[in-house]
């Protein structure tokens, strides 16, 4: 098992930032001589074994196309279509029935359809580039710093606290849980650890009148301004998250994000939430703290 997860991760590193829009791109988009050697040796691993390495090789791929770039979404039904493609790459191997190259073919094609289908932007944005492409700068930023950018009074803090988009570390999550709040965090992308869950904001149960404090610095609003602006945006159901993040906080209690968004901000009930911006820094964009009143 040990061989075949190295042997994914070459192939991936092999492919790291290469751009499968690009034109010419399937003469670079090939199986590596290590993939080829465990190709020969796939038929002996078991169907358990296989399901983990199909996992993984999943989780590997959504990792790599949202490290290139942050904007990408995909839902639930883009990650099922997205393992299928590596079940049934998984099945042509096994079954031999092309050689490697057909096979290599055949599965990047399918790569490329899957994120045409899931984020249309891509293609656009990408097509006709160079055959690599630098990634959209995305950082996971200090506890320090995030306390902040967004204006967090400490000592005033209500908990408990939820970290929306925390990264994969959870910077924030454990600097508060040192200071002795109770504190969570979810990231599509955060580790197994203690207090942080793997999820999408869109597929994560935000509860109602839960939260004390509710915080997401340059994540969940900075992708929701960049799909209002989309022409194929998926705005609606981040607007409809949105409201659902202020309605679990409790009766006093504040989300704080950044960057703000003036296109729902200005339609919140003055009764019912109270608005406060802050500067940071020279940056155009604001923080936003939002106080739920009942």
């Amino acid at each position: 098992m040990k061989k075949f997860l190295e042997n994914i991760d070459k192939q991936f590193q092999s492919n790291k930032g290469k751009n499968i829009f690009s034109d010419g791109i399937q003469d670079s988009l090939k199986f590596i001589p290590e993939t080829i050697r465990a190709i020969e040796q796939i038929g002996e691993i078991d169907k358990v074994s296989e399901n983990i390495l199909i996992d993984y090789i999943t989780n590997r791929a959504l990792d790599e196309f949202c490290r290139v770039n942050q904007y990408y979404s995909f839902d639930k039904q883009a990650r099922e279509r997205l393992r299928t493609i590596y079940a049934e790459l998984f099945m042509n191997i096994k079954n031999y029935s092309y050689p490697a190259d057909s096979v290599s073919r055949i599965h990047y094609e399918n790569l490329t359809r899957w994120l045409r289908e899931t984020n249309s932007f891509a293609e656009k944005i990408y097509s006709g580039k160079n055959e690599n492409i630098e990634p959209v700068a995305c950082s996971e930023y200090s506890a320090g710093l995030q306390v902040e950018l967004l204006q967090i009074d400490i000592t005033r803090l209500i908990e408990p606290v939820l970290d929306v988009g925390c990264g994969k570390q959870g910077n924030l999550v454990y600097y508060f849980r040192e200071l002795g709040f109770e504190a969570c965090g979810f990231d599509r992308f955060a580790f197994e650890k203690p207090f942080l869950t793997r999820s999408d904001w869109f597929d994560y149960d935000f509860g109602s009148d839960k939260w004390g404090t509710i915080i997401s610095n340059l994540g969940f609003t900075n992708h929701f301004k960049h799909h209002h602006f989309r022409n194929d945006g998926d705005f609606i159901n981040y607007a409809k998250t949105y409201m659902d993040i202020l309605q679990s906080l409790k009766i006093g209690g504040k989300f704080y994000y950044a960057p703000g968004i003036s296109f729902i901000e200005s339609y919140l009930d003055i009764n019912k939430y109270k608005l406060a911006h802050g500067n940071i820094g020279n940056y155009e964009f604001k923080s936003v703290i939002i106080e739920r009143l009942k």
